[in-house]
Order: C-alpha cells, then sequence, then structure tokens
C-alpha cells in the first residue's frame, strides 16, 4: 500500500484539495475541446498539414506569454492571476461554441482564438505551478507530482473519450460548451483557496530584468537545462497526435480518434496509482532520460505494427514512460528552484513541454505529408531516442543528478 498514490494529501491541505479538483475538471473540459478542434479542422479541409499548423499557432504566442506569465506570477497575486486566465478561456470556448453553430464555420476564427487561448495559457501555468510549490511542503513535492500525474492520466483518458463521443452524438457545438462549464466548477474551486500570500518581493526593476535573473538561474544548473531539453526532444520528434485524425479516418472515425488519444493516458494512469514508489528514487536525471528513451523506443513499435490493438498497446507503454518522465520531472523543478524564482522558472518549463508537442505536431504533419504517416512516426521515434542519448552525453550533471531532500 505505501507504493499507491497518496490521495489523503488533499484532505490534509485545505488548500491543495480545493486547487486540485477545479484543475482537475477543467483540465478534462480542456482534452474535449482539443479533439474537437483538429476533428473539426480536419474534417473542413481534409489536411494533416493544417492540423499541424493549428499546433504551430498555438505555440508562437504560447512562447511570449509563457516568458512574460512567469514573471507576473513572481511579482503579482498568483491566485488572481488564475480567475482571469480562467476567465478569459471560458470565453473561448463560447467562441468556438458560436462559430461551430454558423451555416459555414470559419477555419480563420478557429486559428484565431485557439491563438489567443494558448497565449491565455501562458499566463495561467507559472501561476498554477508557482502556487502548488507555494502551499504544499517540500517533503511533499513527490506526492504532488504523483497527483499531477494521476490528473493529467484521468482527463486525458476520460477527457479525449468523451470527446469522441460528444462530437459523434451531439455534435461540436456541444461539445464546446460542455468545455465551457467546466470552468465554474475551476473558479469556484480558486475563489475557495484561502491565506494564499502574495509572492515575495524581488528586486528586479523590470520585466527584463526579471528574465534575465531567471534564465542565469536556469543556465546555472545543468540538471535544469538537462531535464527541460529531455523533454522538448521527446516531444518535438515523439509526438504524432497530430496524425490521430488521418489514422482515425481510415479505421472508425470519431470515436476511434477519441480512444488514440485516451491510449497515451491509460498507460500513464497505471503509472500514476503505484507512484507512490517514485519517493524512493533519488536519480531523477536517469529517471527522466531513461523514461524519454522509452518512449522513443513505444513510439517506434506504434508505428511499424499493423495490428491496431497491439499498436495501442505499445502508445499505452509510451504514455506510461511519459508519466514517469513527468513525475520526476516536477519533482526536481520543485526542489531545486526557489519559491521567488519559481514562476519564471515555470514560464521556462512551459516552452520545453508545452511548445515541444506544438512543434511535434507541425514536425509530424509535415514528415506525413511529404512521405507518409508510419515514416513520419517512425522516424520521430527514433530521433527522440538519438536525441535523449546526446542530452545526457553533453549534460552529465543532469544525467547524475540526485534528490537531496529527504
Amino acid at each position: 500500500m505505501k507504493h499507491l498514490i497518496d490521495f489523503k494529501i488533499l484532505f490534509r491541505n485545505r488548500n491543495l484539495g480545493f486547487l486540485f479538483v477545479g484543475q482537475f475538471v477543467s483540465f478534462m473540459g480542456s482534452m474535449i475541446t482539443s479533439v474537437a478542434l483538429p476533428y473539426q479542422i480536419y474534417q473542413q479541409t481534409h489536411s494533416t498539414l493544417m492540423v499541424g499548423l493549428l499546433s504551430l499557432a498555438q505555440l508562437i504566442p504560447l512562447i511570449f506569454t509563457a516568458l512574460i506569465g512567469g514573471v507576473f506570477a513572481d511579482r503579482y497575486h498568483r491566485r488572481m492571476l488564475l480567475v482571469i486566465s480562467e476567465i478569459i478561456l471560458a470565453i473561448g470556448c463560447l467562441s468556438f461554441a458560436f462559430n461551430a453553430s454558423l451555416s459555414s464555420p470559419s477555419i480563420t476564427v478557429l486559428f484565431i482564438v485557439a491563438s489567443i487561448m494558448s497565449a491565455v495559457v501562458g499566463l495561467h501555468r507559472p501561476a498554477l505551478d508557482s502556487i502548488v510549490q507555494q502551499i504544499v511542503h517540500p517533503s511533499e513535492f513527490s506526492a504532488v507530482a504523483s497527483l499531477s500525474s494521476f490528473k493529467f492520466s484521468v482527463g486525458m483518458i476520460v477527457g479525449p473519450a468523451m470527446g469522441g463521443v460528444i462530437i459523434a452524438t451531439f455534435g461540436l457545438i456541444t461539445t464546446y460548451l460542455v468545455d465551457f462549464m467546466t470552468f465554474f466548477i475551476s473558479l469556484f474551486s480558486i475563489l475557495m483557496m484561502s491565506h494564499v500570500p502574495p509572492p515575495e518581493k524581488t528586486h528586479d526593476d523590470s520585466t527584463f530584468d526579471s528574465l534575465k535573473t531567471g534564465f542565469r538561474y536556469a543556465i546555472s544548473r545543468q540538471e535544469l537545462m538537462g531535464s527541460y531539453l529531455v523533454d522538448f526532444v521527446a516531444m518535438v520528434f515523439g509526438m504524432p497526435t497530430a496524425l490521430f485524425p488521418a489514422i482515425a479516418s481510415h479505421i472508425g472515425g470519431a470515436k476511434t480518434l477519441g480512444l488514440l488519444y485516451a491510449t497515451p493516458a491509460i498507460g500513464a494512469f497505471f503509472v500514476s496509482l503505484f507512484s507512490g514508489a517514485a519517493k524512493n528514487v533519488k536519480r531523477h536525471g536517469a529517471a527522466i532520460a531513461i523514461s524519454a528513451v522509452l518512449w522513443g523506443i513505444a513510439i517506434i513499435f506504434f508505428g511499424l505494427i499493423n495490428n491496431f490493438y497491439i499498436a495501442l498497446f505499445f502508445l499505452a507503454l509510451a504514455g506510461a514512460a511519459d508519466a514517469v518522465s513527468g513525475i520526476f520531472r516536477s519533482v526536481l523543478w520543485n526542489e531545486t528552484i526557489p519559491n521567488h524564482l519559481r514562476g519564471r522558472l515555470a514560464g521556462i518549463e512551459m516552452i520545453s513541454y508545452l511548445s515541444g508537442p506544438r512543434l511535434g505536431d507541425t514536425e509530424a504533419g509535415l514528415v506525413a505529408a511529404a512521405l507518409g504517416v508510419t515514416a513520419s512516426i517512425v522516424s520521430g521515434g527514433v530521433l527522440c531516442v538519438v536525441g535523449v542519448a546526446l542530452s545526457c552525453y553533453f549534460l552529465p550533471k543532469f544525467w547524475k543528478y540526485k534528490s537531496t531532500v529527504q
């Protein structure tokens, strides 16, 4: 039992409990929309390239706002940043629903609204990551990382599956409205949090100076740079999600699409259930790197196997490996970054773990358009393995990093 995930912390820590529940529900809605958007674009354009370009359109504003959002999270009250961000995101969901209700929905509107919402996520995520560190004791960072993995895995299982069913049964308008309604629960949960102090005052005189301080700290810690780079490489070359609509169109449509999106999270879910054992692992750098290599290998087999259900098995293994990597990345970040820098470093982290999948979608779409879906998946997995190995070679302190927190 000691290796099972610790849910009791949600009852011991009232603020964490409210935050977890609200973000859990909101993330579920976001996963529903993450299926609806590429599905709608592919159905209207029949182009994997257009699906990949959507991710690129979401990436560009995210790069800028993630850095600014990190500065804001270290300068302003993090709870209020979360509230403002989620209100804007909810309005974006309403915009998707309205566009879908038109006789000729606009692809341009989808790209613009998705880009704006991605920019807002760049302001939201650093505040979320830094407020967690603020309300949790360092000895419980591993437990919180496991809960985060559980939230993401369950959300990515249930959310895409629900998205596929809702799209097929009720249509896109209802799908987007469901996501909109999840924000009511999330906002209520954030407002129920109490005694969350503002961040510590810093001596930085400007946004630019604040960013420089954050980057200097990140560059000075090889273990941090390694964790960013390994995840970035794995997601850019080994993330084939932009190809799922094309795969599903030849197999079973929207319901199969939901299954493809959900399968990696099934593997992650089983890892998160038994993630209590993560607190016994101290070689966090090695754990991150090995998990990323296993992710790449599983993606290679996913692309090579012709049997759909066996291919899904390897996709689930990839998700399990990614969950292990995610748990140790979170613990490493929280253990090595002081709270007054946590927001800025969270912004840098976002460029790694959110821009990677966006660029990965674009890369996968471009290679698939040129060489085919199978070639895109397999070559991406191979490049992932090679890239992780090179990262460990050139960043030895990352590979050797060992936690000292008891």
